[in-house]
């Protein structure tokens, strides 16, 4: 059996300490087909850093995590496991090809970019997280700012006494209840719009590109002299609906503290940070010659400390990459993993195989994970009021042209569904908003109708499919 992990994603709806291995391997079988084992791996994995968690700090700062090789064909699903796994256990996570770097010196990357990439990812998902916490109290300090705009608040009228001193006059219901009203209309959007002039901040700024020990970064002017440009702002008119936005993400901005977002992006990093070294393959060998090869070893040696574990520079300071889990990936059609150098084997201790997909997969593949292929085309198609059907037979015959289509031409694996779905549906999908019919039944005939002639010209198949 293999596996495909459709791209709509969706959290499970379980907490994650409450996950025993093979709850964990449930939650991934809702969207995997196949592949137990790499499943099982990637959930002992998972479930060793819970386990990690609940030490003394002594003893858990010992504790290296088992990073995993899989070792399968394209297209049997070796990232979307990871990818997967790292949802549910709202890691951040982190693809990245290892064959890249063996262009190091010619573009300005070097291996610790893998680290400081993930963690600017993770402070995204940590500021995400902060923003819904916020969203509330920042679009009621908006919606009152709006208001304020619409309707200023007059200054207080005042009233003398009889000794001749100023005293505050009572405030008039009439102003409040107008208030009210225009909250309610803004609500409604009513108010929409509505002009209001406010001001906002420019962002002109020109940045500088500053190649360093860390890569190519791009430097804000601003950000390197904030005290003399400081903060500008100009007035600018606006939609109520528009003025409404921006004010609701500067409320947002004003309720985040970075800082701690930095603090707390940066400790789940290294507690819980997953990084895919795909193609892993292609940088395993260890060359005596000369030339562009040579560099595969010395990728292999510059990748070692930091799946060992070591300290990276980052613009949000020191982040140690010990704890990270390391999910490396690779065909190895030529090459083995005893080809890579005994260091970096010795850090990846488990190794999974997963096997190339058979015709059972592919009917899977189309039917069973909760967001299936047949489910994303059915949801596409009904936007244009298009009832889609397919009978048993006809995913039977798109399976089989997928499974033959790889045997015959190039293996891609699960990818060869999309296309071949793609070809099947194109007539339906060019013409969806201009027919009367809005009731289509795929059956194996159609199937055979709009790909036969392509099957049998084995060289047009080789480019099309």
């Amino acid at each position: 059996m293999a596996i495909y992990l459709p791209g709509v994603a969706e959290e499970a709806d379980v907490m994650l300490d409450e996950l025993t291995p093979k709850e964990i391997v449930a939650e991934l079988d809702k969207y995997v087909v196949g592949q137990h084992e790499a499943k099982r791996a990637v959930a002992i994995a998972l479930r060793n850093r819970m386990r990690r968690q609940k030490l003394p700090a002594d003893l858990a700062e010992e504790i290296m995590p088992k990073n995993i090789i899989m070792i399968g064909p394209t297209g049997v699903g070796k990232t979307e496991i990871a990818r997967r796994l790292a949802r549910l256990a709202d890691s951040p996570f982190l693809k990245v090809e290892a064959s890249k770097f063996t262009e190091v010196g010619y573009v300005g990357r070097d291996v610790e970019s893998m680290i400081r990439d993930l963690v600017e990812i993770a402070i995204d998902m940590i500021r995400e997280e902060r923003l819904e916490q916020v969203a509330e109290k920042a679009e009621e300090q908006a919606e009152n700012r709006v208001l304020d705009l619409l309707l200023p608040p007059p200054p207080a009228p005042v009233s003398t006494s009889a000794a001749g001193f100023a005293l505050p006059a009572e405030n008039g219901d009439s102003a409040s209840r107008t208030r009210e009203k225009l909250r309610q209309q803004l609500r409604e959007g009513a108010l929409d719009e509505r002009q209001v002039e406010i001001e906002v901040r420019e962002h002109n700024m020109p940045t500088l590109e500053i190649i360093s020990n860390q890569g190519v970064e791009d430097i804000n002017i601003k950000d390197m002299l904030p005290s003399i440009f400081g903060q500008r702002t100009k007035r600018r008119k606006m939609k109520v609906s528009e003025a409404f936005e921006y004010l609701i993400q500067e409320e947002e901005s004003k309720l985040i503290d970075m800082d701690q977002v930095t603090r707390v992006a940066v400790e789940r990093v290294e507690q819980s940070g997953i990084i895919f070294l795909d193609e892993i393959d292609k940088i395993a060998g260890r060359e005596g010659g000369h030339g562009p090869d040579v560099s595969r070893e010395g990728v292999q040696r510059d990748i070692l400390p930091i799946v060992e574990g070591t300290t990276v520079n980052t613009r949000y300071g020191m982040v140690r990459t010990d704890h990270i889990l390391f999910i490396a990936a690779g065909a190895f059609h030529v090459s083995k993993p005893s080809d890579l150098i005994p260091e970096l084997q010795g850090r990846f201790p488990i190794r999974v195989e997963l096997k190339s997909l058979t015709m059972a997969d592919f009917i899977a593949i189309l039917t069973e994970p909760k967001s299936s292929l047949v489910k994303q085309y059915t949801a596409l198609l009904e936007t244009e009021g298009i009832k889609l059907e397919f009978t048993r037979e006809a995913l039977d015959e798109v399976a089989s042209f997928a499974f033959k289509v790889n045997e015959s031409t190039e293996n891609i694996g699960a990818r060869r569904l999309h296309t071949i779905m793609e070809r099947v549906l194109d007539e339906i999908s060019f013409n969806a908003p201009d027919v009367t019919e809005k009731s289509f039944k795929v059956d194996a005939d159609y199937v055979r109708k709009m790909l036969a002639d392509i099957v049998k010209d084995q060289d047009l198949s080789r480019y099309i499919l």
